[in-house]
């Protein structure tokens, strides 16, 4: 069997779509309709539903999809033993939360380039449940969440490092020039700029910042740290973010740490997550391994805690 066409197969049941499945595999619409007709014909049975919304899986192809990427990943593999004795090579992405793209990654990119030269790293910025879909889809190679726990059947994860995290707002702001921790009650009525639904640390605050006495906050969520992060340096509210993405902000003095009164902020950890029965080519194993020694020299959390450290007045 034509290989060409499982791929197809497996990358039409990814997107859903005839023209986003055509898209990914640079092909022209029609190509991919021809693969996936001869497909069907050879195996005798209908793979998908052609609907207006789209192309999802009928049940035999719901049932075919787990054995034609075992027999892709076997392809990979043998492929991939053949080569063994040259460079490690090849693409391999990566999907991240937007904090460690812009501030722990870089290092580690910088380090794979010397070490291996022809691993080329495609870094995409991502939400936890992004970056979990991602990787049961084939589109992610290997992920960093910023969870306590993402275990499921089809995601394996590891710990790998640590963040803080550090509650921030404009010098000017009453809560930045207090002698005296914030407690939770103080905060019932500000304003907040957390990042979008979804993200585990920015979730489990407004849980907890609702469940103070009288709590009425005004929350607004951002995709972007960077944004959320403006928006506090401008006096408009109070953001929470891991201490990297702040650092620099604090020690120029556009941004104040606010301390809480009470039990500290968690730090959160850092998970390198892959897909259980996927397999990874020697590119994603040269990159996981980087991430893993890299993240962990940057000290588990204490490059952040020094940030969050940093006097709030």
């Amino acid at each position: 069997m034509d290989t060409r066409l499982l791929t197809t197969f497996t990358t039409l049941a990814r997107t859903g779509s005839f023209t986003a499945a055509a898209a990914a595999l640079h092909l022209a619409q029609s190509t991919v309709t021809v693969h996936i007709r001869t497909l069907e014909r050879d195996l005798g049975v209908p793979l998908f539903d052609r609907l207006p919304t789209g192309a999802p899986l009928t049940e035999a192809g719901r049932r075919l999809l787990a054995e034609a990427e075992e027999v892709l990943d076997a392809v990979a593999r043998l492929r991939s033993a053949a080569g063994e004795e040259g460079p490690v090579a090849g693409r391999v992405v990566v999907g991240t939360p937007e904090s460690l793209c812009a501030t722990r990654l870089p290092a580690v990119i910088a380090a794979l380039r010397t070490e291996h030269p022809d691993v080329d790293v495609d870094l995409r910025a991502a939400s936890t449940e992004e970056c979990v879909q991602g990787l049961r889809s084939g589109h992610l190679d290997l992920a960093l969440l910023m969870n306590e726990d993402a275990e499921s059947p089809e995601i394996a994860t590891e710990p790998v490092a640590r963040e803080a995290l550090t509650l921030v707002a404009a010098p000017g702001h009453p809560l930045a020039g207090r002698d005296r921790p914030a407690a939770w009650g103080d905060l019932a009525a500000e304003h907040f700029f957390l990042l979008e639904e979804g993200c585990a640390y920015s979730d489990a605050f407004e849980q907890r910042l609702r469940a103070a006495p009288g709590a009425n906050p005004r929350i607004t969520r951002f995709g972007s740290v960077d944004a959320a992060r403006s928006c506090a340096a401008a006096g408009l509210g109070l953001t929470l973010l891991p201490a990297t993405t702040v650092a620099e902000h604090l020690r120029d003095g556009r941004l104040r740490g606010i301390a809480l009164d009470g039990p500290p902020l968690s730090d959160i950890p850092v998970r390198l997550a892959r897909h259980r029965r996927r397999w990874a080519a020697p590119a994603a194993r040269e990159v996981a391994r980087a991430l893993v020694r890299h993240l962990a020299q940057a000290g588990n959390g204490d490059g952040g805690r020094q940030a969050a450290d940093a006097p709030p007045v």
